[in-house]
Order: C-alpha cells, then sequence, then structure tokens
C-alpha cells in the first residue's frame, strides 16, 4: 500500500500542490474575471479567455454569519466576498470563530485549503476557504 494519499480539487478553478490558489478565465478584451466555464464575456460580450493565478490573500468586503442551512449542513458558518488583489472571490471563512467578534469588514484573510473527506478507494476531496492572516 502506498503512503501517498490521493487528492481531488473539489471545484476545478482549485489548484493544488505545494502552493495551493484559485484560476480565473480571464477575458483578453476587458480584463474581466470568472471561475466558472463562459463561451462569452458577460461585460464586454468577447469569446476569448486565458487562465490567471488569483492572489492567495484579501481582504473581507462582505460577510454574512449563516444560522440555517440545509439539513446535514453544520451551523453557524461565515460566507464571505473576499477582495483577492482585485478579484471578487466568495468563499467561507474557517479556522475562526463564526461571529462578528472574530470576523469583520476588512479583514485580512488568505486562502486555505482542508480536507471534505475520502471516498471508499481513498481518495480524499479537497475544498477551500479563508482563514484570518
Amino acid at each position: 500500500m502506498s503512503d501517498t494519499v490521493s487528492q481531488i480539487p473539489l471545484v476545478d478553478y482549485l489548484v493544488l500542490g505545494d502552493e495551493p490558489h484559485l484560476v480565473a478565465n480571464e477575458c483578453t478584451s476587458c480584463g474581466s474575471r470568472y471561475f466558472d466555464r463562459r463561451n462569452a464575456c458577460a461585460s464586454c460580450f468577447a469569446s476569448d479567455f486565458t487562465k490567471v493565478d488569483i492572489a492567495t490573500a484579501g481582504e473581507v468586503t462582505a460577510f454574512s454569519i449563516v444560522a440555517f442551512a440545509a439539513p446535514g449542513v453544520p451551523t453557524p458558518f461565515v460566507a464571505a466576498v473576499i477582495d483577492c488583489a482585485g478579484t471578487s472571490v466568495r468563499g467561507n471563512i474557517i479556522n475562526c470563530e463564526p461571529d462578528d467578534e472574530h470576523v469583520t469588514l476588512g479583514m485580512q484573510v488568505k486562502l486555505a485549503t482542508y480536507s471534505l473527506g475520502a471516498d471508499s478507494a481513498g481518495t480524499e476531496a479537497i475544498g477551500f476557504g479563508f482563514e484570518p492572516a
């Protein structure tokens, strides 16, 4: 049996490895960035995109403490919008108490990954969030 654990990112735009980071599709015409696949830019309607790495540190620009969620989803948790050097990223604040004493607007955060669990073959699903910097 191998000592290496097979890992797979939960979303296509999360790159794992020594320096985990997010990758966006950037419109080559206007510079708008999207994490999902696009046939055309929502800002200028151009259809050419290039992959760009997103900064791994940022600032909380909006957040909500979620107290009620779907069955099986632990609450409370903090859903946030992070400004990562000009790119808006939606993610949860993790490794931090989910209250307004510990999470604030303007708070400096950094990308963090965590295990969501493993399947029967031992492949581990990896998610991302942001933790206090």
